[in-house]
């Protein structure tokens, strides 16, 4: 690719960015892998779980639909001690075990069903391709390009500056080289997780004038179209007969999720599952809110 290729490309994404917008904002009209991937860099705290660096969103490598991918998760433990932590078919947009059984769950009405619902419920998380502009922790990574897992309060604060609630408020693309902006990641420790609220953008700029910078910065992005290929998901047969396992054990796993349910937890009653061809109705299965990075890391920790 060659930078007047580039600077083409960055208007018809914006665009395309913009109305990807639109559909998360309003959907009616609309894995664990990181941790293993060296690929992927992740905000270092102090004692405290304080920290801070500044990241640059980078624009969507040639090829990707998107400069950036979203995944939806499950990780929870159930009554055998078994954890559960899977990608959702939801994010291929199709049926997924653990959805359909907090559906039944949640619409039996039984407030103690409700709950094993909530703690059931998929995680949203993002992908993206970021420079790294400074890093006090670990300042031999500034200058690299990396892979940065997000959750939903992050995405939000891009989407805010890509649709500003102001009429006086400029639309900012943040993944553009040129017009974007760094990101002032905050970082501290609420509740036992990591929290970026106080994360901020600076003032839309150039990420350099160097336009040979520029191109080694976007020849060294990753594709991020692999985390939503089909081979990185289980198929359903699979997640059902894990979902199963991790709730009754082995002895168990020819028998439906929801009828382990009723067998095993003090709950009340709940209808079987649906099959896979049948439509997941919307249920407390949806987005969390919390950090995704911080949901799984406490996992590990509590493991």
């Amino acid at each position: 690719m060659d930078i007047q290729a580039l600077r083409k490309m960055r208007n018809s994404d914006f665009s395309k960015i913009a109305g990807e917008f639109d559909k998360i904002a309003n959907p009616e009209t609309a894995n664990t892998k990181s941790f293993a991937d060296d690929r992927f860099w992740r905000l270092e705290g102090d004692k405290a779980g304080n920290g801070t660096a500044t990241l640059r969103f980078l624009p969507r490598v040639e090829g990707d639909e998107l400069p950036w991918v979203r995944i939806f998760s499950h990780g929870f433990q159930g009554p055998t001690g078994k954890w559960y932590i899977e990608n959702s078919l939801t994010t291929l947009g199709e049926n997924d075990p653990v959805g359909e059984l907090n559906t039944q769950l949640w619409n039996s009405g039984s407030e103690a069903n409700k709950e094993i619902a909530r703690k059931q419920k998929r995680k949203l998380s993002f992908i993206a391709n970021v420079l790294i502009v400074s890093d006090p922790k670990h300042p031999e990574n500034e200058g690299k390009v990396v892979l940065f897992k997000f959750g939903k309060k992050i995405f939000d604060k891009i989407m805010d500056k890509a649709r500003p609630t102001f009429e006086d408020e400029k639309p900012v693309n943040v993944f553009d080289l040129w017009e974007g902006a760094n990101f002032k990641l905050r970082m501290r420790k609420k509740d036992g997780y990591a929290n970026y609220d106080e994360s901020v953008f600076s003032e839309p700029a150039a990420v350099s004038d160097d336009e040979d910078k520029l191109l080694a910065i976007v020849n060294a992005q990753h594709k991020l179209s692999e985390f939503t290929d089909r081979k990185n998901f289980k198929s359903y047969d699979e997640l059902k007969k894990k979902l199963n396992d991790v709730l009754s054990g082995d002895a168990f796993a020819s028998k439906s999720a929801a009828e382990i349910s009723e067998e095993d937890r003090p709950v009340a009653q709940a209808p079987k599952i649906a099959s896979k061809s049948a439509p997941a109705p919307k249920s407390v299965a949806e987005d969390d809110d919390e950090d995704v990075m911080s949901y799984f890391q406490k996992i590990a920790d509590e493991g």
